[in-house]
């Protein structure tokens, strides 16, 4: 198979979606492998690298995309990118598409196979997804923390405790993975750390596990009462493929203390706050009523290096069982990738999209075979 390895356009996105080594097992299986001059640099990979890995090195991303039947990205097709997309394609990364509806419809139109990194399902578990939600986990209360100081616009307070002055409060929102390792580094770093979560056996793992942090059901009477004395919020709400539900409302915000912070990890998902709105790391934060909100819609990118081998960890038997059977004959022995695809043959597939942006969906077993 031709397989395609683009660089990234999205703003400061500085992963790629396959390292050196991958590239290379591609390559030794007998696959042609087609990278952008500059794919791997934000992570620190050079084309010499990818040269020796037997890649392909082409100069422009239209002649990659014309040259390639698969496209392995990182994060969802930006414009210029859909516009070279077509039926011939097969479409490998992060979509979000719960949270755009242009790109919904623009992606399903190009005809292309759309297959989404975030909503493949290996029983109850989202392996591809995971790695990102754990570093965007882990890095949600050192960004809150940074930002509490005050010539941040934070209300100047360390999430850590120091003698004579309890610790800050620290409120997470889901107790999934990213959830998990956000109360796991913010509980390290000192912080009073509680986890508002619906499921009670979650609860009890991460009480088991986690002693020092509390546990709560996630209920609005909870939450509001949680609000009123926290510095750190962190929503890390997921439901696989569907917009993140407005767990905070732009009323609740008037709850908080002044000078406080929201870390919406859910942001990819549209966020769980009512007023998040996607940033940037260039431009990380805004503040409404009075509570600063950091809401990077590609958090693990600041640490590209180890989000690129985590991804490609995770990532690299997929693209061979694509490349090496072709989409149908993989799909037909690997059922969980079914739930990956969200668009083809000009068709919604995904209910849970569909229903984000109120559009007509056909499943994807209605549909005859798109080919190898």
């Amino acid at each position: 198979m031709h397989i395609g390895l683009p660089k990234e356009i999205k703003k400061q996105e500085h992963r790629v979606a396959m390292t050196p080594a991958v590239v290379a097992s591609l390559v030794h299986s007998g696959h042609q492998v087609n990278v952008e001059r500059g794919a791997g640099l934000g992570a620190g990979y050079s084309d010499e690298e990818y040269s020796f890995a037997g890649a392909s090195m082409l100069d422009r991303p239209d002649l990659l995309f014309a040259a390639s039947e698969l496209i392995v990205k990182v994060k969802e097709p930006q414009p210029d990118e859909v516009a070279m997309l077509n039926d011939s394609h097969t479409l490998l990364t992060y979509l979000h598409l719960a949270a755009d509806k242009q790109l919904t419809q623009s992606l399903t139109a190009s005809g292309c196979t759309g297959l989404a990194y975030e909503t493949l399902a290996v029983g109850e578990r989202l392996p591809l997804l995971e790695p990102m939600s754990e570093i965007a986990g882990s890095m949600a209360p050192i960004a809150g923390a940074y930002h509490l100081a005050k010539h941040t616009g934070g209300r100047g307070t360390l999430l850590s405790s120091v003698p004579g002055v309890g610790p800050s409060k620290a409120v997470v929102l889901g107790g999934g993975t990213a959830g998990m390792h956000a109360a796991r580094v913010a509980a390290g770093m000192g912080a009073d750390v509680t986890i508002l979560e619906l499921d009670f056996e979650r609860m009890r793992m991460l009480e088991m596990n986690f002693p020092q942090i509390h546990t709560m059901y996630s209920s609005e009477a909870n939450l509001r009462e949680l609000l009123r004395s926290v510095d750190l919020l962190v929503g890390a709400v997921l439901l696989p493929g569907a917009a993140a539900p407005k767990l905070v409302t732009r009323e609740m915000l008037g709850l908080m203390p002044e000078g406080s912070v929201i870390v919406d990890i859910a942001v990819d998902q549209g966020g769980c706050v009512e007023s998040t709105r996607a940033t940037t790391h260039a431009a990380p934060t805004f503040t409404e009523s009075g509570v600063l909100h950091y809401c990077v819609a590609n958090m693990p990118a600041a640490y590209a290096r180890t989000a690129t081998i985590a991804l490609s960890n995770v990532t690299a038997a997929w693209i061979g069982r694509i490349a090496g059977l072709g989409l149908e004959s993989a799909l037909s022995q690997f059922a969980e990738l079914a739930s990956a695809v969200n668009c083809t043959q000009g068709m919604l597939t995904n209910e849970a999209v569909a229903q984000s942006h109120d559009l007509p969906w056909t499943p994807r077993e209605a549909l005859g075979s798109s080919g190898d």
